[in-house]
């Protein structure tokens, strides 16, 4: 494997390397394609995902699966009530033997951290990763710790229903790229699922690296190529100022939205085999890039309206830009 790679890696090579890396997950995580590809591409565009569904529908072997196949240092951080932010970030601890204190880095150090069942322990806890997920750092007693690179949360959050859950801040679920929920499987996908656990005989399922944090880092940068017309870019910004104004929205979807759209839109294309962005892109990731962002109206709850069903009108009565106001110098396929 790769150590050392060229920050000028192409387009067509970041698609191909994404979709080993969806076979190889793909092989432990049955059934989930698209919801796979989401993940990959809140990781590819360099953010952070919030995997929100009922329990034992796969979210933890999820991430696991990625850390294993992107070749990451991996921790995972079970939040519970009792957890405390200096559990999350680390603290300064007294060494008897030195007679000073020393820092004790928290699991919040290393390229992907697992925050399992976040909604569980309380803001404040919540709020110690605010400053790592936007900032890449950490301020512990005035000295501030940088992150090595890549770092990347993937959260897993039970329905707020449940027993036992604090709703996420406004300004954490902001920090979230996307929102990713799997739903149960149908009959044929959980048999596979027992299927190969049997075949396996043990528990554990491991899955070798495809690529390495240098190799990531590469396929990162390269999505900086991908070409995004301007009325694509114009249709971008109209989407989520519509979200804004929606009767049924008491606050629509940050700008950080359109910078999700932007980003998320460009690896949509990357992994559809272009290097340039069509509206299909945007339509295809505008839901879980925006629903998060958007709070509804008190009354709307009562009328059980989801927040995606915001986005879903406002695609519908939003115009899309023609293909043909695409660039000609983008029109062959990523292939080429």
């Amino acid at each position: 494997m790769k150590k050392d790679v060229d920050r000028t890696m192409p387009p067509a090579e970041v698609g191909r390397l994404a979709r080993v890396v969806l076979d190889a997950v793909g092989t432990v995580v049955v059934g989930k394609r698209e919801a796979l590809e989401l993940v990959l591409a809140g990781i590819l565009a360099g953010g952070h995902v919030l995997l929100e569904d009922l329990p034992g529908l796969g979210k933890t072997l999820t991430a696991r699966s990625f850390a294993q196949a992107l070749g990451l240092d991996f921790r995972r951080l079970q939040f519970t009530p009792d957890l405390l932010p200096a559990d999350v970030t680390g603290s300064f601890l007294y060494d008897q033997r030195s007679g000073d204190f020393s820092f004790r880095a928290g699991p919040v150090f290393t390229n992907l951290l697992l925050a399992d069942e976040i909604n569980r322990t309380p803001p404040k806890t919540q709020s110690a990763l605010l400053e790592a997920m936007q900032e890449k750092q950490v301020s512990v007693e005035g000295v501030t710790y940088r992150l090595d690179e890549p770092f990347h949360v993937l959260a897993t959050a039970n329905p707020i229903e449940y027993e036992g859950t604090y709703p996420l801040p406004e300004a954490q679920l902001d920090r979230f790229l996307l929102r990713v929920s799997f739903g149960y499987p149908n009959h044929e996908e959980e048999w596979e699922v027992l299927r190969r656990r049997m075949a396996r005989r043990r528990e554990e399922s491991e899955i070798k690296p495809v690529v390495d944090a240098a190799t990531l880092r590469a396929m990162q940068a390269a999505l900086e190529d991908v070409v995004v017309e301007d009325s694509v870019g114009r249709y971008i910004v109209a989407l989520t100022a519509a979200t804004r104004e929606h009767p049924s929205a008491l606050v629509g979807a940050s700008p950080r939205g359109s910078l999700a759209l932007l980003l998320l839109s460009r690896v949509r294309a990357v992994l559809s085999g272009r290097d340039y962005v069509v509206p299909e892109d945007v339509k295809e990731v505008a839901v879980p890039a925006l629903a998060h962002r958007i709070t509804l109206r008190p009354e709307m709850w009562l009328r059980r309206v989801d927040p995606s069903f915001v986005v879903g009108e406002v695609l519908e009565q939003t115009p899309a830009p023609a293909s043909g106001a695409l660039p000609s110098y983008a029109a062959g396929p990523l292939a080429r």
